[in-house]
């Protein structure tokens, strides 16, 4: 993009342009050009962060805001690491909350399992012990009712 045609953009002259260009030395440099003694906040290492953190807690006005000055931090930064910090410290606790419920769950379905087999070993004895008593009769049946009135087998006279 061409001076004029930034200056008539923005607004400002094409001489003040020029003076800030010159003053400012180069474009390219101004662009490239970091600021002295400052880091990107969101690159700093986890343990970093951390020791801001702990560091900065319990403090308060002008003494959190000297600690900020001298990490190169601003407190809306330290705000987000707090805050990702009990984030993943809730995470964790979740984590462990379904997995012992998992656990749970498991050991309940094996009980289940283990329930579901026994039914069916009694209910596969009782099937046989009722075609033993239909194939050799009533005399050896140890389920045969006590009373007349609940036996099933009651003679009826048409």
């Amino acid at each position: 993009m061409s001076a004029t045609a930034l200056s008539k953009e923005v607004g400002v002259s094409q001489a003040t342009l020029s003076r800030w260009l010159v003053a400012a030395g180069s474009v390219d440099d101004v662009s490239k050009r970091k600021l002295k003694g400052s880091r990107r906040a969101n690159r700093w290492p986890v343990a970093e962060k951390l020791r801001v953190i702990t560091a900065a807690q319990g403090l308060e006005g002008e003494v959190l805001g000297a600690l900020l000055r001298k990490e190169g931090i601003h407190m809306v930064q330290l705000t987000a690491w707090r805050t990702a910090v009990e984030q993943a410290l809730d995470s964790r606790a979740v984590d462990e909350a379904e997995a012992e419920r998992e656990r749970e769950l498991t050991d309940l379905r094996r009980e289940l399992a283990l329930k579901d087999k026994a039914l069916a070993e009694a209910a596969a004895r009782l099937v046989l012990r009722k075609k033993l008593s239909a194939l050799w009769g009533d005399e050896d049946d140890d389920m045969a009712p006590t009373s007349e009135l609940s036996s099933p087998r009651r003679s009826r006279k048409p």
